[in-house]
């Protein structure tokens, strides 16, 4: 286990903040005023929600949620901090977040840092101060809009041209992001699932030989199986069926992962029916 000792919270809590320093702005014109959080700038999306009650930095680094802006239906969203151990990829892909309250603060012996900061050196842009319930109804009724997020400190905002941006997005129909999301080249993976004080684990006796196709995996995926007694060759999405078949692997695992099916099809499809 590797969690930084001493840690203080750093203060990003808006929660006393009036003045509006975010927008989001729906393709269709719709704008919820807000607070920024994470990083200053904008980023365009397929807006989303999630109704988990905890996990925030999994959601955030799944790779599934590759070019969404998630909302999050949970009030408290922060109150554990986050922590390299926890993340489900990498480095997080999603852009954008949507809170109703403002980052709680961290109360968890395991946070490296606060997620606010976190956001800001991840790069994602953020709102506070959304009614998310009125937002997740919306998407409910007429499906996940296009939408762009700017948090600019100065409260200014070009309204026209956040409504054009986003009507202009082209969305995710015909998009390929798995190919974006997955692994370069091959890798052995044997970690196992986090135990208490001890972390993660190693696969050192496997009685199975799994490959993993990455469409965007998420790493406790590839530990279940580790727990489970199999050692894993992840391979990226693009692999031929001579190569997995060439690793004589005990079963084949296709993951989940973002974007179009239709499109991730076209390659995938030959290679499962091969």
């Amino acid at each position: 286990m590797s969690l930084k000792e001493n840690f203080v919270p750093e203060p990003w809590s808006q929660g006393s903040e009036t003045r509006v320093t975010a927008v989001l702005v729906l393709a269709d014109g719709t704008v919820f005023e807000g607070y920024g959080i994470g990083a200053v700038g904008d980023a365009v999306g397929e807006v989303c929600f999630n109704t988990a009650m905890t996990g925030y930095e999994e959601i955030l680094t799944d790779p599934s949620y590759a070019d969404q802006i998630i909302t999050f239906t949970f009030p408290h969203i922060g109150n554990v901090g986050v922590n390299d151990e926890d993340q489900e990829s990498d480095k997080p892909v999603a852009k954008g977040i949507i809170l109703r309250e403002a980052i709680t603060a961290p109360s968890n012996y395991r946070a490296q840092s606060d997620l606010g900061a976190w956001l800001e050196r991840q790069g994602i842009v953020g709102i506070s101060g959304v009614d998310t319930r009125a937002l997740t109804r919306l998407i409910r009724d007429k499906g996940m809009p296009h939408g762009v997020i700017c948090n600019n400190p100065d409260g200014k905002f070009d309204i026209a041209a956040l409504t054009k941006k986003a009507a202009s997005w082209p969305g995710l129909e015909g998009a390929d992001l798995a190919v974006t999301v997955s692994r370069r080249e091959k890798t052995e993976w044997d970690a196992t699932r986090w135990e208490w004080d001890k972390g993660y684990g190693r696969q050192a006796a496997a009685r199975h030989h799994i490959v993993a196709i990455d469409y965007g995996v998420k790493r406790n995926i590839l530990r279940c199986f580790a727990n489970s007694g199999c050692h894993v060759s992840v391979v990226p999405a693009t692999a031929t069926a001579e190569e997995i078949l060439a690793l004589n692997p005990d079963g084949i695992f296709l993951s989940n992962g973002p974007g179009d099916p239709a499109a991730t099809a076209r390659h995938a499809v030959p290679v499962i029916k091969a």
